[in-house]
């Protein structure tokens, strides 16, 4: 018992003597940063955080989103932003969407968008943990992180790295994906970071004549998930068009996705 209780108490040790957390510039200044993350890829978790930035924008709230997702960023293209990185001052500047949102993708690094980002793990946890510390975040009320999905190393670097106030999980239906959420969930306990509530995406599809829901990826999980983990169900948005056409024509800022106002509130009262 005794040598249990070393062990544990060295390894607490180890932790604060080892704080891989970095720190923005002091030209910036950052509030509140949420992580959106998932278990898998496919599951919509840019659209969710596109989608969430741009509600509280709407609220009037400073918002921001770093593109986590350094091997596969999309939110340039889901903003209609194209504009390349600029810099002064040892500072990267990010860009601006058209409704004020701060934004910085890893393609405003590239000479053109469809150039493949072919770098080894360390190289993309360096750029990532270079998107927090050395971006000029002009006093951002709500930080929205679209992280990499899984639980590899690179979601690994930003849990440990960027000082997370919360995360919010994005799933769907479908019970492959729930068993992968957990894991992502399990993941966020172990580093001691708080899991705000999960959000279900493609969770029907609605017709729009007689107004019938149907699962069309099966039975939702969510319910199971959410007692066994006594987390909260932040939402659950239905499959429509118009969704994917918004992130194609980059047009994000002027959907309204109403199921996310009840997930809004409660990122509003951190």
């Amino acid at each position: 018992m005794s040598e249990n209780k070393g062990s544990g108490e060295a390894f607490e040790k180890f932790k604060e003597a080892h704080d891989f957390r970095i720190q923005l510039n002091e030209k910036s200044k950052v509030n509140k940063t949420i992580g959106i993350i998932s278990g898998k890829g496919g599951v919509g978790k840019s659209f969710v955080t596109a989608a969430l930035a741009s509600e509280m924008q709407r609220r009037n709230h400073r918002t921001a989103v770093l593109d986590g997702d350094i091997t596969g960023p999309s939110m340039g293209k889901v903003f209609g932003v194209h504009e390349k990185a600029s810099g002064m001052d040892n500072l990267i500047y990010p860009a601006e969407t058209k409704s004020g949102i701060q934004l910085i993708t890893a393609n405003m690094l590239l000479e053109k968008d469809d150039q493949p980002i072919i770098w080894r793990g360390p190289m993309v946890a360096g750029v990532l943990k270079q998107f927090y510390s050395e971006v000029y975040w002009n006093d951002v009320d709500f930080m929205f992180v679209d992280m990499p999905p899984g639980t590899g190393d690179i979601p690994l670097t930003l849990f440990q790295s960027v000082p997370l106030d919360g995360i919010v999980v994005v799933t769907t239906p479908q019970d492959l994906v729930a068993m992968v959420v957990e894991k992502a969930i399990n993941m966020a306990n172990m580093m001691n970071i708080k899991v705000l509530g999960l959000i279900e995406n493609m969770s029907y599809v609605e017709c729009d004549k007689c107004g019938n829901r149907m699962e069309v990826f099966g039975k939702s999980h969510l319910p199971e998930v959410s007692e066994k983990y006594h987390l909260p169900v932040l939402a659950q948005i239905p499959l429509r068009p118009e969704h994917a056409e918004a992130c194609d024509n980059g047009t994000i800022e002027d959907l309204k996705v109403k199921e996310l106002d009840s997930a809004c509130d409660v990122i509003e009262k951190l």
